[in-house]
């Protein structure tokens, strides 16, 4: 897997971003030149995406083990949407890694279920899987899209992600398959509880692929959470509000 580092201090903080599906750690370039002044910053690549080799194996588990190989000893880990998912996963494994969690994006679980209303309805993410094996291009810009929708400035933030991802390369096919899969399968709502480390949770209001109401579920089942609500943003409010994101982002870690 790859990870870059942003070096800072040898005593300040170390801080782990980790993207979306379909991305890589690029996403987070403009972030860094603000964070570094007051953290060790650490960027990864997940498997079969940018530069890094896919993951034999699948699940969830599989991924936040392969991930947590490559993390400081202990660190503050930053996840956007299934990094928000992969880093919940990582803390329920092995807690004594991670001091906080910041959830961008996030939720338990991406799929609706008769007991879940909070997501998205399953034949969505079928209907992006079945796209991929025809033109995975177009279906990486559809989904980018689809994480901006409602958003008060939706193209402007498309244009970012566009422009982030073509900085790498584009991710392994297979890679995408898995991954989406496991956005349709994860559901970690039975778990949550266990974690009793402080969580800053940061959501648009607009947000389509993991709304809102699944971030205040998270609120009230989290026992040391906050919730930061982002007027007018959708799935990628790192983007679209980044003076106010990495404002409370520190505010919090600090």
């Amino acid at each position: 897997m790859q990870r870059h580092a942003a070096q800072t201090a040898s005593t300040a903080p170390d801080l782990v971003l980790i993207h979306g599906w379909g991305m890589h750690g690029g996403v987070w370039q403009s972030l860094i030149s603000k964070l570094i002044p007051n953290f060790n910053v650490h960027v990864l690549d997940l498997p079969g995406m940018g530069f890094s080799p896919p993951l034999a194996e699948s699940g969830t588990q599989a991924l936040a083990e392969q991930v947590a190989q490559h993390l400081p000893q202990k660190a503050d880990i930053c996840g956007w949407s299934l990094g928000g998912q992969v880093a919940m996963r990582i803390a329920l494994l092995q807690p004594q890694r991670v001091r906080r969690l910041v959830l961008v994006g996030a939720t338990p679980c991406f799929v609706n279920s008769d007991d879940w209303q909070q997501g998205m309805e399953a034949k969505v993410f079928e209907k992006f899987a079945s796209q991929i094996g025809e033109n995975y291009q177009s279906t990486l810009i559809k989904f980018l899209s689809l994480q901006c929708m409602g958003a008060s400035d939706a193209r402007v933030t498309i244009k970012q992600l566009r422009e982030s991802l073509a900085e790498r390369p584009l991710p392994a096919q297979g890679a995408l398959e898995n991954a989406l899969r496991l956005l349709l399968e994860t559901d970690l709502r039975a778990e949550i509880n266990q974690l009793k480390l402080p969580v800053l949770l940061m959501h648009g209001d607009r947000d389509t692929l993991a709304p809102l109401s699944a971030a205040r579920w998270l609120a009230q089942h989290l026992p040391a959470s906050r919730l930061q609500v982002f007027a007018g943003a959708s799935h990628a409010p790192f983007l679209s509000h980044s003076e106010t994101f990495v404002a409370a982002l520190i505010e919090f870690l600090k």
